[in-house]
């Protein structure tokens, strides 16, 4: 191949990189809530139903309007095969860019890190009562694909239920059913039928 054609090539190559970068690029706003109101959830029959090699049961019906703080695909681990994206989302105070912006949010194994000054913006209650890390299982193609571009800071609607979760070779991944506990077992197990991205 010739110089020419090597150069051409890289620069497609880099165009795209380029392209991709710019695509997934935070959604800016101003300062404000975006997402006053906090997510609802109401009891479930703890109905059981399969989803691929796994045994979901049914806890609680979630409905919840929030920003996405993060968003982290994992592809190697345990959960991996029922659940590959983890959305950190805020609704109240922490939908609001100018408590935001104190903030430093990251995600890594399964947790969601959130580091700040002292003091911090907002009572550490209060920001982590209205935060959550989420381990998002589609329903189907639709809602996955949904998700697939999905931005940090982008405001969306997820509704379907928090799920506890099994499969015959012993895995086990219990839900959250509180908004107020942090640590191990904290974090949401939702099963997505309907999202809306805006």
């Amino acid at each position: 191949m010739s110089v020419e054609r090597w150069f051409l090539l890289a620069c497609v190559v880099l165009a795209g990189l380029l392209w991709m970068r710019w695509e997934g690029r935070p959604v800016e706003h101003g300062p404000g809530v975006l997402a006053p109101a906090a997510p609802e959830q109401t009891r479930a029959g703890n109905d059981e139903f399969r989803n691929g090699d796994f045994i979901l049961t049914r806890r609680a019906h979630f409905d919840i309007h929030a920003r996405v703080l993060s968003h982290k695909r994992y592809y190697t681990d345990s959960g991996a095969g029922l659940s590959s994206l983890d959305l950190a989302l805020g609704w109240g105070p922490m939908s609001d860019q100018a408590v935001l912006d104190q903030l430093e949010i990251s995600q890594s194994g399964r947790w969601y890190h959130l580091r700040w000054g002292d003091p911090p913006p907002i009572p550490e209650r209060v920001i982590m009562g209205h935060s959550g890390n989420m381990h998002i299982i589609p329903a189907n193609d639709e809602v996955a694909g949904a998700l697939d571009g999905l931005r940090d800071g982008q405001l969306l609607r997820l509704q379907g239920y928090l799920v506890d979760a099994r499969n015959e070779q012993g895995f086990t991944w219990k839900t959250s059913l509180s908004r107020d506990d942090t640590g191990g077992g904290s974090c949401e197990l939702f099963y997505v039928e309907q999202a809306f991205l805006q």
